[in-house]
């Protein structure tokens, strides 16, 4: 802007200015910004304070050690190899049961958590607000319970993924349910079908590829989630690592750690093969 501009603003436009802009020209929104950022620089040192993250720059023999024997196995015939792949195999099949009961009880929950099925407001919150209770308690959590509940093994392991991923899926699946295209509905209501035959042809085929999408992804996360339970008595793998942790045998964890994580791979590949499938891709 010229100088000849500048000097052709009267104090008059530069009032209006300010009546029309008034976060432009005031500093007090600047210097709200500026004590946010202190009080959260401030927060962040003291955490790390808190923490005591200057223990990161002393490592100690341990860990040493601790690398050194995970890369280093030994004794491999005392291993008992048939133990680690039993409990291997019990993760596997934790994690498929619990993720398969969660998919089949949220089919039925999620259309009545969905908004445009279950038109009955107190039944569509209650349900909600059963599903908020569901997902509030960790799966670690109901893993305990159900340990006290039906004691140690792969059988609490399985609720516990169960009811976890009830509250989880239910939610996910009501909201995908909620935002279907209403004009195929409207054509099934329209040739005189019934509720049953409109949510079998009307709302399945639109939902059915993103249910399967987020059950495939919960069957690779609770194979994860099963070494963890396993870990509390559930069962699985989990509770062969603990076993070797405790009698620090730091080469077979890593053993049975490196097990996991290509079975995770190929539950991965397994199931991206899966969704392309199921919404109808060709995969070259």
């Amino acid at each position: 802007m010229s100088i000849t501009l500048l000097n052709a603003i009267t104090p008059d436009d530069v009032a209006r200015a300010q009546t029309a802009y008034p976060g432009a020209f005031s500093s007090k929104r600047r210097n709200l910004k500026l004590i946010l950022l202190a009080v959260a620089f401030a927060y962040v040192c003291g955490s790390l304070w808190f923490f005591e993250v200057w223990k990161l720059l002393y490592p100690s023999e341990l860990v040493g050690d601790l690398l050194r024997t995970i890369f280093v196995w030994r004794d491999l015939e005392t291993w008992q190899f048939a133990n680690i792949y039993r409990g291997i195999a019990e993760t596997l099949a934790m994690a498929f049961l619990g993720t398969l009961l969660g998919t089949i009880g949220s089919l039925f929950v999620g259309f009545l958590a969905a908004k445009n099925v279950m038109t009955i407001g107190p039944i569509r919150q209650l349900v909600r607000r059963f599903l908020d209770v569901l997902r509030g308690v960790d799966q670690l959590v109901w893993g305990l319970v159900f340990v006290r509940a039906v004691g140690l093994g792969p059988l609490a392991g399985v609720l516990a993924i169960f009811i976890s991923d009830l509250g989880t899926l239910s939610k996910l699946y009501s909201e995908a349910i909620e935002n279907i295209d209403r004009k195929e509905v409207e054509g099934i209501e329209a040739t005189g079908a019934g509720p049953f035959a409109v949510i079998r042809y009307g709302y399945i085929p639109q939902v059915l590829p993103v249910f399967i999408s987020q059950s495939l992804y919960f069957w690779e996360s609770n194979t994860r989630s099963a070494t963890i339970l396993g870990i509390v008595g559930a069962g699985g793998i989990g509770m062969i690592i603990i076993e070797r942790f405790r009698a620090g045998l730091y080469d077979q964890v890593a053993f049975v750690v490196l097990n996991v994580l290509i079975i995770i791979f190929f539950i991965d590949w397994l199931s991206k093969r899966i969704r392309l499938w199921a919404i109808g891709e060709k995969h070259h």
